[in-house]
């Protein structure tokens, strides 16, 4: 029995964590398909528009399920990872699910898992992961609260991802870049293949610009599953691109057949270059899975959309944004941004999980910040901020300075160690007032997640 939303998440706790694991383990579809079908298939409970790719998945997800809330659709949402609270990767619209859904979705997953301790109680390893368990639960919720329609990110790659029991209306593909190597594989085709693995036969792939390598594999494989393809670059024009502290204004013209008849001009209140293509991405996912939503719906659902960490200003005065770019393409992007808003010179607040790419990331960032703070993006996935500090030193060819083992290093130094990511903020923001300088926090979605929350429990914001 569970009673509570405090209970649900306490009881899902007893379920194998992957993110905090050192590595990732081999996974497949098996696991999620067992509990899937003891609970009834609620994946089978409204239209789905599945989202995949390397970077801004997130954000098309969360604008797909805005403009669809826009048209009066009830819609579930699935993101990852989680950055307000435990609930919001399972959320309705813009905003959460009535925690009673929560509980209710909750009992009926409790129920799958005893089914399925019952059915196979001689053994073998099919008990599922805390993702596959979420995953489960959110489609749960939606089908509770007779959603309409479904928003789903997966959660790492495409083909063997829990989310891919899905059978989706659309598949929509953001770019791809080198991420979870050891899992996905070394090079851009082996991870392009992992990602083209939720195109369903027959339908739709909206497919972002892509390098050459992935390019291929993408028209290969909607070619092999006669999956109609809507490239970004010949369905659509981005134009008129303006980026302000508020947001970002755009237009998209359409260059092909993807349901557009004529140049909308449109706002999301997160500024980013980048974000005009994800809405891009998501405009044309939602006409193609729903041709008859009005560019009204477009224009309200844009406007209103919801994107925490995105480039997200905690702060004007001192400024303070955080973003949770972890690759080199998209910290390129976000500290672009942040110059054209900021100026260069600020103070930097760094931190990301085990096995990203820190040396070219390094020297992305050390040219344009005066002051660097490495700290830990929390403690929910493994990181190493000792190794990442050497990375940094080394690209401002700075000298290793003395006491470099103490959590706090002499002031004058322009890369800092420390450890702890409220002692890191406190540091930045001290230094921030004294000197003018605005702040930016980025790395991983983590780092985002704990510097958003350190930040709103110090000024009594709620989050």
């Amino acid at each position: 029995m569970i009673p509570t939303i405090d209970d649900l998440a306490a009881w899902l706790e007893q379920f194998e964590n992957n993110e905090r694991l050192p590595a990732f383990k081999p996974f497949n579809l098996d696991k999620m398909r067992i509990i899937s079908r003891i609970a009834g298939h609620p994946e089978t409970c409204a239209p789905v528009i599945h989202v995949a790719g390397s970077k801004g998945k997130g954000s098309v997800t969360a604008m797909i399920a805005s403009i669809l809330e826009a048209a009066g659709i009830k819609t579930g949402r699935y993101t990852s990872p989680r950055l307000c609270s435990y609930w919001d990767r399972i959320s309705l619209g813009n905003g959460l699910f009535p925690a009673g859904i929560y509980v209710e979705a909750g009992r009926e997953l409790a129920e799958t898992e005893e089914r399925r301790l019952l059915e196979f109680s001689k053994g073998g390893d099919n008990k599922p992961s805390l993702f596959e368990m979420f995953t489960l639960l959110f489609f749960l919720c939606s089908r509770r609260s007779r959603c309409e329609a479904m928003a789903v990110e997966t959660g790492l790659g495409g083909l063997n991802d829990a989310t891919n029991i899905v059978k989706s209306e659309v598949s929509v593909i953001t770019l791809i870049e080198k991420e979870h190597t050891e899992i996905l594989g070394n090079t851009i085709p082996a991870i392009a293949a992992q990602k083209a693995g939720i195109i369903k036969a027959g339908k739709p792939l909206v497919l972002s610009r892509q390098e050459g390598a992935a390019l291929e594999v993408f028209r290969k494989a909607a070619a092999e599953k006669k999956a109609p393809l809507y490239y970004l670059p010949e369905t659509v024009a981005v134009e008129n691109i303006a980026v302000s502290k508020e947001g970002t204004a755009f237009s998209l013209r359409p260059t092909g057949i993807a349901g557009l008849k004529k140049r909308l001009d449109l706002f999301i209140p997160v500024p980013g270059a980048v974000q005009a293509e994800n809405a891009a991405l998501a405009v044309i996912g939602v006409k193609t899975a729903f041709p008859a939503i009005g560019e009204d719906s477009i224009r309200r659902g844009l406007s209103a959309v919801s994107l925490p960490a995105r480039f997200e200003r905690l702060s004007s005065n001192p400024a303070i944004v955080i973003d949770g770019a972890h690759t080199p393409r998209s910290v390129e992007t976000c500290v672009n941004t942040f110059i054209s808003l900021y100026g260069k010179g600020g103070i930097l607040i760094f931190g990301c999980a085990a096995g990203k790419d820190g040396e070219s990331i390094a020297k992305l960032l050390t040219p344009h910040f005066s002051q660097i703070i490495i700290t830990a993006p929390g403690t929910y996935k493994v990181s190493y901020p000792e190794e990442v500090y050497r990375i940094f030193l080394a690209a401002v060819k700075g000298p290793p300075p003395r006491n470099s083992c103490h959590s706090v290093l002499p002031a004058g130094e322009k890369v800092l160690l420390i450890r702890d990511a409220k002692t890191a903020l406190e540091e930045a923001l001290s230094r921030s007032r004294e000197q003018g300088l605005p702040v930016l926090g980025t790395g991983s979605f983590y780092l985002a997640a704990e510097i958003r929350g350190i930040y709103t429990g110090m000024t009594g914001q709620k989050e």
